[in-house]
Order: structure tokens, then C-alpha cells, then sequence
């Protein structure tokens, strides 16, 4: 299993419409794809501007589909990253889930 955080701080006052963005990019892309396994994004209501992905794929070439997807390519690498102030991409491995 491949498991990705991504900590992403936005521009400001861009909350709201990358909240919107990421609602529309759900069900459009990582819902649809066999190997996505989940895909949670959280706010932080003490701290605007501010999202944190929490994503798992079966392995490297699920998330390589992921990122390839019409979807992301539209949503994320198009809308959303004109609304990111700064990001980090940090690989995880599971260690204990129930």
C-alpha cells in the first residue's frame, strides 16, 4: 500500500473555493478509480487556509492512474494548484491499521 499526506497551506481567503473544488473532484475522481483505497481531506477550523489530503492507493501505478485521471488533471493540477500558497508531498508507510 502506498500512502500519501499532503499538508497544503492556500492562498488566502481561498478556503471556501478549494473546498468546493475538492467536493467536485471526490466522486468525479478518486471515487471512480479500482485502486484508490481512500481519499480524506480534513480542514482545520482553527486554522483557515489550510487543508490536509490523507490519501492510500493499492501501489505506485494506482497512483500514478490517480494523478493521470482526466479529473485531477481538470481539478487538482488545474483549479486547485492555482489556489495553493505552498505544499508537501510526504510518502507514508502503514505501519498498524485497524
Amino acid at each position: 500500500m502506498l500512502v500519501k499526506v499532503f499538508p497544503i497551506n492556500l492562498k488566502p481567503g481561498k478556503q471556501a473555493e478549494v473546498e468546493a473544488i475538492v467536493q467536485e473532484f471526490a466522486p468525479k475522481g478518486p471515487a471512480q478509480e479500482p485502486g484508490t483505497l481512500s481519499f480524506r481531506v480534513y480542514r482545520d477550523p482553527a486554522k483557515p487556509d489550510y487543508l490536509l489530503f490523507v490519501e492510500h492507493f493499492a501501489d505506485q501505478a494506482a497512483y500514478d492512474a490517480h494523478t493521470g485521471s482526466d479529473a485531477y488533471k481538470e481539478l487538482i493540477a488545474g483549479r486547485f494548484a492555482g489556489l495553493i500558497a505552498e505544499f508537501v508531498e510526504i510518502d507514508h508507510e502503514l505501519l498498524v491499521g485497524i
